[in-house]
């Protein structure tokens, strides 16, 4: 092998390297699975219980929301990469997520933007597609929407990450530029 050969290929490594994301890590140490559910919590214990599906209006359509305290399970949730040979759920990659429960609204369960709130209901759209990144305290993580994979030619005029409301009693998630629920991972065991 010639140095220009060695120093292109020490240069595409280096590269690869520098553009692969880190796989999203459940509170066990594992990288988060397509297909595989898992609980969604918040990192701070005052701040809610699990995820789970939300009646706003007493009424179908169905919202993202918490229960109101620690001790309710929630929902476990499925995410799928938007690459569909993607396995891992990595930071930064776009991915929908679906609770792996049926309800009685004639609805998706897949998480979709819906104003402000983030509500359920596959439109097919970008609104579908949401990220992950590291929160500002260790081993904690932010849900974002702004994708990128999804649409890459796309020029988002506000993006946001999830933060939570108490709207009537209930806690519902938001997408807010300012607000944010630091989250970790628990695999269901079911």
């Amino acid at each position: 092998m010639t140095i220009i050969q060695t120093l292109s290929f020490m240069l595409l490594a280096m590269a690869i390297a520098a553009t692969a994301q880190n796989p999203v890590l459940n509170t066990s140490g594992w990288p988060l699975h397509r297909g595989i559910k898992y609980y969604i919590k918040p990192a701070i214990t005052d701040h809610g219980g699990c995820f789970t599906l939300v009646d706003r209006n007493r009424s179908c359509p169905l919202y993202v929301g918490q229960e109101n305290t620690s001790a309710g399970r929630g929902l476990p949730v499925k995410f799928a990469p938007f690459f569909k040979n993607e396995t891992v759920v990595r930071e930064g990659k776009d991915f929908k997520v679906s609770f792996a429960a049926a309800t009685t609204c004639v609805q998706s369960t897949t998480w979709k933007l819906d104003g402000e709130f983030i509500g359920t209901g596959d439109d097919g759209g970008y609104s579908n597609y949401f990220y992950i990144s590291l929160g500002e305290v260790e081993k904690t993580y932010v849900i974002r929407w702004c994708p990128s994979d999804a649409c890459p030619s796309c020029r988002w005029l506000r993006c946001g990450q999830v933060g939570a409301v108490v709207e009537n009693g209930k806690r519902l998630l938001i997408w807010a530029s300012r607000s944010v629920l630091p989250v970790v991972f628990e695999k269901a065991n079911c």
